[in-house]
């Protein structure tokens, strides 16, 4: 009797504790927003969007939420960060863009917080913090096709804003697109050197077209040459169509859904497991299969993609879907040829 009643108490005690245990779960995660540019931009709207659709998920039934504030760069960034993580309030925070520098002088002091740094330009620093990329080169081959498709004059341009590692990929991809539908195509290449400048970006689209290019890659978010000119363009992370529906035919869109969700799974793990953080050597980025990218729909342009390209295109693509086919990751510096 005494038995039974001991396997009693103890069950009980440990319904008690499992209860406990779970309602001490988090119910909610805030995420710190530390950008290098403002919401209008493809690179941080396209991060707003997913973050949406993840708070729409809720991941581990959690409540998500997010702060932004202004873009900030060197020691303010990593100010910016010290004040979020002294409030409390936050449990990740995201460097969108180079700020392993900064995350460095932080993340050491705030063991328990999740540091999310994203593209080229940081470094591994393991522990707590994580490094993303996003490559988009996938999509941006198939932009490439629809663009050698439809040009007339076998010569086709990039306007970007700075080179680098994840770009350069994309432009690469690009222009192998463009020649496996012309394997004649000619490339202009062209960066402003900045983050934001829209003088500079239609400046240096008007000197392409008056070269000959009749479709663009714009990687600065500034279509104003694009319809001036009326020339199709291709835009880049974001749906941009909406800047000029009758010029961009489509766009190399970044997902950041499966990016977010792992950052909130490992800070979930850490939070109701105690597993350590384990912060990844080499930059991670999700494929195309993996949701991390996609090609953006053609809206009121489809009509004017040849209904034999747009087959080859979605060929294409459900190749690169199903691992059949890889598009060649090409990182180095483009250049006019």
């Amino acid at each position: 009797m005494l038995r039974k009643a001991t396997i009693a108490v103890v069950a009980a005690v440990c319904a008690v504790a499992a209860g406990s245990a779970f309602a001490d779960e988090p119910t909610k995660v805030k995420i710190a927003l530390v950008l290098t540019g403002g919401v209008e931009s493809s690179w941080q709207s396209s991060l707003i969007a997913a973050l949406e659709r993840v708070k729409a998920q809720k991941p581990h039934g959690l409540e998500v939420e997010w702060t932004v504030g202004d873009p900030v760069f060197d020691d303010d960034a990593a100010e910016a960060m010290r004040i979020y993580a002294e409030t409390g309030d936050y449990q990740i925070i995201w460097g969108h863009g180079p700020y392993s520098d900064q995350v460095a002088k932080v993340k050491d002091e705030f063991p328990d917080m999740a540091f999310a740094v994203v593209g080229s330009g940081n470094q591994p620093l393991g522990g707590n913090q994580y490094w993303i990329y996003k490559r988009v080169h996938e999509a941006s081959y198939l932009s490439g096709m629809l663009a050698g498709g439809m040009s007339k004059s076998g010569s086709l341009g990039v306007v970007g804003t700075f080179p680098g590692d994840d770009i350069n990929d994309e432009i690469n991809a690009f222009f192998a697109g463009a020649r496996q539908m012309r394997a004649d195509i000619k490339q202009r290449v062209a960066f402003v050197e900045s983050w934001y400048d829209p003088g500079k970006a239609a400046e240096y689209t008007n000197a392409q077209v008056a070269t000959g290019v009749d479709g663009i890659l714009q990687l600065t978010g500034n279509f104003e040459a694009c319809k001036l000119n009326k020339i199709y363009c291709f835009g880049s992370k974001a749906d941009e169509n909406y800047f000029a529906p009758d010029n961009v035919v489509t766009s190399a869109v970044a997902l950041w859904d499966p990016d977010i969700n792992w950052i909130i799974d490992e800070w979930w793990n850490h939070a109701t497991k105690g597993e350590p953080y384990q912060g990844n050597a080499e930059p991670r980025w999700f494929s195309v299969a993996e949701g991390g990218v996609a090609l953006a729909p053609y809206h009121a342009l489809a009509e004017k993609v040849p209904d034999e390209l747009k087959a080859k295109v979605s060929e294409t693509e459900k190749s690169i879907r199903d691992g059949i086919f890889k598009v060649p990751l090409d990182t180095a510096l483009p250049v006019s040829q």
